[in-house]
């Protein structure tokens, strides 16, 4: 029986901010990130979305106990979809993947009443810089979709309750993508 694991795309690519040890880089085909808010969360966050002819790095992790009730509980504004067959791993034995990801219907962009946190963005491309080098971050910056959303200045006080202090090389690189991308910076109202 294959052993059930999950692909994470955003904070989960980050390993300081979960305890699954048995995680591995992976790539998952017909899908792109974007950012997207829902009604159970006042801010922004990032969703897996069909997209053929696109891949989208991150990493597999094995569900904690084969129990995916903590794990659902982290990502509960989300669905789980099965994607082993469109799956690149280096997972040494059978898996069964699932992502999580909003249902269409379910989602609307973000706005100035629901931004993106810098302090989730930090988390996560603090985690694809440790996971797939500067070359992982332009993929992510590539692949995920939304960057017009107005991105909250919480740096200061972060809002995010997994974020992680950003080293000044991690920082600088951060600061250069969001000036790439044409980044709208807002502060609280």
């Amino acid at each position: 029986m294959a052993d059930p694991f999950f692909f994470g795309y955003g904070s989960l690519v980050n390993r300081a901010t979960h305890a699954f040890s048995d995680a591995y880089p992976a790539r998952l085909t017909g899908w792109r990130r974007a950012w997207r808010h829902t009604q159970l969360r006042p801010v922004a966050f990032l969703t897996a979305v069909p997209a053929p002819g696109h891949v989208i790095d991150g990493l597999v992790a094995h569900v904690p106990g084969d129990d995916w009730a903590a794990l659902d509980e982290r990502e509960r504004a989300y669905d789980r979809t099965p994607v082993t067959d469109s799956m690149d791993h280096g997972v040494p034995r059978d898996i069964h993947v699932q992502v999580y990801a909003i249902p269409h219907g379910k989602h609307g962009q973000p706005d100035r009443a629901h931004p993106v946190l810098l302090s989730y963005l930090e988390v996560v491309v603090q985690g694809y810089l440790r996971e797939f080098g500067e070359a992982g971050v332009q993929r992510f910056f590539e692949t995920t979709d939304g960057w017009d959303a107005p991105i909250l200045d919480d740096r200061a006080a972060p809002i995010y309750s997994r974020h992680q202090r950003l080293e000044p090389h991690e920082r600088v690189l951060l600061h250069d993508w969001l000036a790439q991308i044409g980044a709208r910076m807002v502060t609280r109202a």
